[in-house]
């Protein structure tokens, strides 16, 4: 199965988007029901936490646990020398983290699809998964601190964006026993709500996901994940059919006219541009009163909802809204 949109860090990727909200879910739906049953998920050996990874498995081996746990892919091959290097520090690191990673090796030799689909230009090559989203971390050699401060901010952000907590480690685990127990997470009331969510997104009707979510809220208001997806449907059926050159002309043109630029923010955010949003955002705040001003103060609230409210640009901007208010 081909891998999702590549995401870097500093850009928002509304797919990367969805996928943390599905994460998020699932990770506060699997912790819920640990506590109702007064026990924890099962623990994985050591020996869990280092797998081979073919094509076949590669769905249910990395797409599906990067749901739980950030996957590190090590494109090798037996004939390259610093794969030799690289592999054994990547092992022990994994397991240093004691389940908060999980190393999936893929030898490029014997999957040349899945090496295409990531766009490997040469070996070693390290990715990460996260929530079904992949990212490029390094290629080549690297020491063994260089490569823990990235596996450390990979673990920052996969808690922090995504939820995810990583696996519960057993020393005394038989290997492959957790994997063996099944899926931990029961399904939830409004999952096939939600899953029609997501299709519609997917297909680009985008007015059939924002009822779909409005659905899930009308019966749960507190839907986290409906909450979200909402958010960037709404976002998205926004913009769609916009001219952005004539947007933005008018932005520039009008910069006291609320809807021109809160229109050029929303464009802003799907491009990418998350500060600019935010920055024109806060600057029509300072520059209008009345209900202008709080038609701005709801919409700039609506964006930060789609990026997530433990992002640091949204932390930042909801200080500078503050101080842009009193």
């Amino acid at each position: 199965m081909q891998p999702r949109n590549m995401s870097m860090s500093g850009v928002v990727d509304l797919a990367a988007v969805k996928a943390a909200q599905e994460a998020k879910a699932k990770a506060e739906q699997a912790r819920a029901e640990a506590a109702r049953q007064g026990g924890g998920p099962g623990a994985v050996s050591p020996a869990d936490l280092v797998i081979d990874v073919d094509e076949a498995g590669f769905e249910r081996d990395v797409l599906q646990r990067s749901t739980e746990v950030p996957v590190v892919i090590d494109f090798w091959a037996e004939w390259c020398e610093p794969c030799k290097q690289l592999s054994p520090v990547l092992e022990q690191l994994v397991v240093e983290y004691n389940g908060r990673l999980l190393l999936a090796k893929i030898d490029v030799d014997a999957n040349q699809m899945l090496m295409q689909q990531f766009g490997v230009q040469g070996i070693p090559a390290v990715f990460a998964v996260v929530a079904g989203q992949a990212l490029p971390l390094f290629q080549g050699a690297a020491g063994k601190e260089q490569i823990q401060q990235t596996l450390d901010q990979l673990v920052q952000v996969a808690e922090q964006r995504f939820g995810l907590t990583g696996l519960t480690v057993d020393p005394d685990a038989a290997p492959g026993a957790a994997k063996d127990a099944g899926p931990a997470v029961p399904a939830g009331p409004y999952d096939a709500l939600l899953e029609a969510a997501v299709q519609a997104l997917d297909a680009g009707d985008f007015g059939g996901a924002v009822q779909a979510y409005k659905n899930v809220l009308s019966d749960d208001p507190g839907n986290t994940e409906a909450k979200l997806g909402l958010a960037q449907a709404e976002l998205l059926h926004r913009v769609q059919g916009l001219d952005p050159q004539q947007v933005r002309q008018d932005a520039a043109a009008k910069p006291a006219d609320v809807q021109a630029q809160v229109a050029a923010a929303d464009l802003d955010l799907v491009g990418g541009h998350v500060e600019d949003a935010f920055g024109r955002l806060i600057e029509t705040v300072q520059r209008t009163a009345g209900d202008d001003r709080n038609a701005v103060r709801v919409r700039l609230l609506e964006l930060f909802e789609v990026v997530g409210p433990d992002d640091p640009r949204v932390i930042a901007a909801r200080r500078a809204l503050a101080r842009a208010l009193f």
